[in-house]
């Protein structure tokens, strides 16, 4: 959808879209069309029409009168997480079927990468892990996966911001995603499945206990 629209829209969208999923608009939220043309320095049009497609992702709501950041609900990520561990892992499997040497260097890249950053900058080692899944996504050769996985990573995108602070599991992430390219690299389908579902699974489920500690009982 966000092809058949204009330069100034995308934009406007990739910004708010940002803002949103980094918490610099808080959950519920009131969502100021006019400021928000001022800082991105365009026309209240794009905003509006990058609105209306924040509306349709579910990062903004459109009750009867105004607009506002989403809630944030843990409910709704235990549905999301669901639909992602499927996805990523037929992800991870395609990707050891169908992966080329190019997405293979691209994937020790980012290990690499991943490697070497320091366990006291999570922001930095969460944005590799995004970059990293974003590459096994590539190497499953479906645009079409691609494009959902993206989709499903912004919305519970919140919630591990939320949980960022408190996430010192991250880098051992690195070691797994070393498995998961081995794995790929030797086309062991059942082996880059089983990797992914361990991974996800075991990174959801410590999200969802540091969240449950952080909400008010």
């Amino acid at each position: 959808m966000m092809e058949l629209v204009r330069v100034d829209t995308q934009r406007a969208y990739a910004v708010i879209r940002e803002k949103i999923t980094t918490l610099e608009l808080a959950p519920g939220a009131p969502v100021d069309e006019g400021k928000l043309a001022l800082e991105l320095d365009v026309g209240l049009v794009p905003v509006r029409e990058a609105i209306k497609l924040l509306v349709h992702d579910h990062l903004i709501e459109a009750p009867s009168m105004g607009l506002f950041v989403a809630e944030v609900k843990i409910p709704e990520l235990r549905q999301i997480s669901e639909i992602r561990l499927l996805l990523e892992c037929y992800c991870a499997q395609q990707a050891a079927k169908y992966a080329t040497p190019d997405d293979l260097v691209v994937l020790e890249a980012l290990c690499r990468e991943q490697s070497q950053v320091p366990a006291d900058e999570p922001r930095l080692l969460f944005d590799l892990d995004h970059k990293f899944h974003q590459a096994i996504a590539q190497a499953a050769h479906n645009k079409y996966l691609a494009d959902i996985l993206d989709d499903f990573f912004g919305l519970s995108q919140r919630l591990w911001f939320l949980a960022l602070p408190h996430l010192e599991f991250l880098p051992t992430a690195v070691e797994k995603h070393l498995e998961l390219v081995a794995a790929i690299k030797v086309q062991d389908e059942d082996r880059a499945e089983a990797i992914m579902r361990q991974h996800i699974q075991g990174f959801y489920d410590k999200v969802f206990e540091i969240l449950q500690n952080l909400s008010p009982q």
